[in-house]
């Protein structure tokens, strides 16, 4: 149910549940098991693990540069796991786990860090945004691949009520 009952009583007042505001969770209700919650709020696991860790290497970056290569190189393997994991969970081989979306993410931020250095010394440097490009088609495939399989499976799975065969059917 999308809203509660207060005190649990029948005929109580129905009451809205509270949405977290999108740029803390940028899940909706049905997600909220993607969240942490803080407070009363929902924040996205993967984001509260990604961001304050990649801006963390990007400092150490700016301060002691590995080079360009290394960058690179950081961004395109450590980023591979959570490319591969995305794919894998929208393809519906694996499930969702949050063990391993934060193991993914850890390595993810790490190689993040270092893109983002590689960035800011370089805006338009075309292996930064050859990795990016190609990990964001891999995944931007996965998700359509994924949600149209999911669509089509509940279709299929929906009986029709003029089929005088349906099982289901409530008239007899």
């Amino acid at each position: 149910m999308v809203g509660e009952r207060s005190g649990g009583r029948t005929g109580g007042s129905y009451r809205r549940p509270r949405i977290t505001p999108m740029w803390l969770a940028h899940h909706y209700p049905e997600d909220y098991d993607r969240c942490v919650v803080i407070g009363r709020s929902h924040v996205c696991r993967r984001c509260l693990a990604l961001y304050p860790l990649a801006f963390v290497i990007l400092g150490l970056c700016l301060v002691a540069p590995p080079g360009r290569a290394a960058t690179i190189v950081a961004l395109a393997v450590l980023s591979l796991p959570a490319v591969v994991e995305l794919v894998l969970e929208q393809l519906g081989v694996v499930r969702y786990s949050p063990r391993r979306q934060v193991g993914v993410t850890l390595l993810l931020a790490l190689g993040l860090g270092a893109g983002f250095a590689a960035y800011l010394d370089d805006q338009l440097d075309p292996a930064f945004w050859g990795v990016v490009v190609a990990y964001t088609a891999i995944c931007l495939a996965a998700v359509v691949v994924g949600r149209r399989r999911s669509s089509s499976e509940s279709i299929d799975g929906l009986t029709d009520p003029t089929d005088p065969a349906d099982p289901t059917d409530p008239t007899e």
